[in-house]
């Protein structure tokens, strides 16, 4: 979903039942989504603050947000195989971001996508919420917990959490 040369790339999990699974469209639909969507906006990244279904008129600004797995997995957690048969498709949604650009990746199965798709050693940029990495191509990456209904719930992630990681990034950008 999104310009393929955007300059933010947002790496999700993988489609969720209710949500891309079935409507199509990474986040729309689904809780996770709810959040994302209000955030990108916010920081004029989207249109408009929700996306329920294709013909809702969202567009995104200047942002592309697609998985890290491209097929709905058992129980909402893809096993290593997955992640690796999507890394391809990963690896080339990734080199559409320019040079200035920033990927964000939303999770640790996502960072962990990315990292690998990018030939990077996982060591060298672990996983945390808020973890900004300058990349040799002059790239960044971000990195945040996913915005899930659980996390949100759970109080892993908070909204103002996840705004100061796209405030971040519009900063960079």
């Amino acid at each position: 979903m999104g310009n393929s040369s955007a300059k933010l790339l947002i790496v999700g999990l993988a489609p969720g039942l209710h949500g891309a699974n079935a409507s199509g469209r990474p986040f729309t639909g689904d809780a996770s989504g709810d959040l994302l969507f209000a955030s990108l906006f916010a920081y004029g990244f989207a249109s408009q603050p929700q996306s329920r279904s294709l013909s809702d008129g969202m567009q995104l600004i200047d942002c592309r947000v697609t998985n890290a797995v491209k097929c709905l997995p058992p129980q909402n957690h893809p096993d290593p195989d997955e992640v690796n048969t999507c890394n391809t498709f990963l690896r080339g949604e990734i080199k559409g971001v320019p040079s200035a650009g920033a990927v964000l990746a939303l999770g640790g199965i996502a960072h962990r996508a990315v990292i690998k798709a990018l030939e990077l050693r996982q060591a060298d940029y672990p996983f945390a919420h808020a973890a900004h990495y300058l990349l040799q191509d002059g790239r960044r990456l971000f990195s945040s917990y996913h915005p899930s209904r659980y996390n949100l719930h759970t109080g892993k992630l908070t909204a103002a959490c996840f705004e100061r990681v796209l405030e971040k990034i519009r900063e960079a950008l």
